[in-house]
């Protein structure tokens, strides 16, 4: 690599060079440094275009990191390296291999800064997960004088996102609006991501309001706002304004709606935008298939799940972890187990999120003892280090199966600290099996750990209501009001002609409740002549606030 280099500085395009080419030769080949000495001056101006092109073009073409700094230690020796531009394709090409400390180093050195400079320094840290690193020098870059461009403000609202800095993103927003960028349509896409990455909807719906100009990224942007921040039906309303608009969804567009489908439960709307893949020819893309497997999986048609799955030509470790997720969360724990058979079987290495599900499926099915081997080779014959969401999964198996005993000595000899998952899995199997004392201690756990969540107060209220023990369900109570914690409202979802339909505990507000509450009554009528005995112990869920 340093022979190309030395190549590249002999170039002989330039006949009327200052620099005398057999010096640079001599110095290259032979290592005499003296021979710097004995040059009086280096003109940089004096070389041509094409040798700084070539030199970049040499950059671009090293790959190791200490290739790359025997080239930046020969463009030292020369002296051209205070070249602005060869000082930036230093930079960039430091961040690719990912030692940002030597391209510091590089911008620390540099006589000469100019806006492209420091937009490769800040996108250098900002790749690198470098983000608080990334702003500091993008607000030492205002306090030094330097007016950043259209390609600076995406990448500190990267920064912003990656941190989840919403007031800084704000004060970001604020200075490309004084320099007239706000309209322009990369900067604006990267400010919805921002704002929904900061979970603040409102200001990235008013960012997407203003554009002038939606494109296909601005529509997937807003409508991922919505669906990674818990507002499904308003992703899936904005999915259909956009068609509307005449903006075409792209497969991103696609994969992003799906989820919001199945957090819904609207398998309608979900065969709407299957139907809409296959017309446009989007079904060969894996993750638009992965989307709909899950989907269709989440939203009770497993066995169109199956279906799409293996007419699937290629799968990644996503696909095969959906599909055995999928039968997991249908109690089906054979068929789980069956793909992941297949799955080693086909040579596709498990990954974390693979044994979460298949630890799942046994959960649901009560495969005990295959839980435990499952969990015993994944470390044995994956080396994959069981995380807190797998301690989880057996401490619900073991508590599913009325072992709870158990299920508490597994958390005690946890390497890992327990979180509200942990313990949250066993109350709940104490409110299963109602073990008032285990339950208590889950309880007093959870308290501590989030004791603004209402779920946990519902579960060890619903155990003191089995064991017909009221005067603890009302201390239970006093606590809840003395601490501020209000019960969160049951809630349905039902999608009718493609439309779904929110239904709160207690709500007879909506237009067709006169129809819909009789309805009830008569199914209920018909679930208890066929035996259906509703758990009226569980009484805390009827109490008012």
């Amino acid at each position: 690599m340093c022979k190309r280099i030395r190549q590249t500085l002999s170039f002989q395009g330039n006949n009327n060079a200052l620099i005398p080419q057999t010096s640079f030769i001599a110095v290259a080949l032979n290592g005499i440094s003296t021979q710097i000495g004995k040059q009086k001056s280096v003109n940089q101006n004096s070389l041509d275009y094409k040798i700084y092109s070539s030199i970049a073009s040499t950059l671009q073409a090293c790959f190791k990191l200490k290739e790359l700094k025997q080239i930046y230690t020969e463009l030292l020796r020369t002296g051209i390296v205070q070249n602005i531009f060869l000082k930036t394709q230093l930079i960039i090409k430091y961040a690719m291999l990912g030692s940002m400390e030597n391209a510091r180093q590089v911008f620390d050195q540099s006589c000469e800064r100019d806006v492209v400079l420091w937009n490769a320094m800040i996108r250098g840290y900002v790749k690198n997960g470098l983000c608080e690193e990334a702003l500091k020098l993008y607000f030492q870059m205002q306090l030094e004088g330097v007016q950043p461009d259209k390609f600076t403000f995406p990448c500190v609202l990267k920064a912003c996102s990656g941190l989840s800095a919403l007031l800084k993103g704000k004060q970001i927003h604020g200075h490309l609006i004084r320099n007239g960028l706000e309209s322009d349509a990369y900067v604006g896409d990267n400010l919805l991501y921002m704002y929904s990455k900061c979970r603040s909807i409102e200001d990235a719906r008013r960012m997407f309001d203003k554009m002038s100009q939606r494109t296909v990224v601005s529509w997937t942007k807003m409508i991922a706002c919505y669906a990674q921040n818990g507002d499904s039906k308003e992703a899936l309303v904005l999915f259909h304004e956009m068609q509307m608009s005449g903006v075409k969804p792209d497969p991103l567009t696609v994969v992003i709606t799906l989820p919001a489908c199945a957090d819904l439960g609207a398998l309608e709307q979900g065969k709407w935008i299957h139907h809409y893949i296959v017309r446009n020819g989007f079904g060969s893309d894996i993750f638009v298939g992965t989307a709909l497997i899950d989907m269709y999986a989440k939203c009770g048609s497993i066995e169109v799940a199956r279906q799409l799955f293996d007419k699937m030509s290629k799968k990644d470790v996503i696909s095969w972890n959906v599909m055995i997720a999928g039968y997991g969360m249908h109690g089906l724990g054979q068929d789980a187990l069956a793909v992941f058979a297949q799955m080693q079987e086909a040579h596709m290495k498990p990954d974390d999120a693979t044994f979460v599900g298949v630890l799942s499926a046994c959960s649901h099915a009560g495969f005990v003892d295959k839980g435990f081997d499952y969990f015993g080779c994944m470390s044995r014959d994956y080396y994959i280090t069981p995380s807190v969401e797998h301690c989880t999964c057996m401490v619900d198996l073991l508590g599913r199966a009325g072992r709870l005993e158990e299920a508490l000595d597994f958390i005690k000899a946890m390497p890992l600290e327990p979180d509200t998952g942990v313990w949250g899995a066993l109350l709940g199997a104490c409110r299963i099996h109602c073990n008032i004392e285990l339950g208590e201690n889950a309880a007093e756990h959870l308290f501590r750990l989030a004791p603004g969540h209402s779920g946990y107060y519902v579960l060890l209220s619903n155990i003191y209501a089995g064991a017909g023990r009221w005067n603890d369900m009302e201390r239970l109570r006093t606590m809840m009001n003395s601490k501020g914690v209000k019960k969160t409202p049951g809630w349905s979802l039902i999608e009718v002609n493609k439309e779904v339909h929110e239904f709160h505990v207690g709500d007879k507000s909506y237009p067709l409740s006169e129809i819909f509450y009789p309805k009830l009554k008569t199914l209920a009528w018909h679930m208890e002549g066929v035996g259906y005995v509703h758990p009226r112990n569980f009484m805390f869920c009827d109490m008012k606030d």
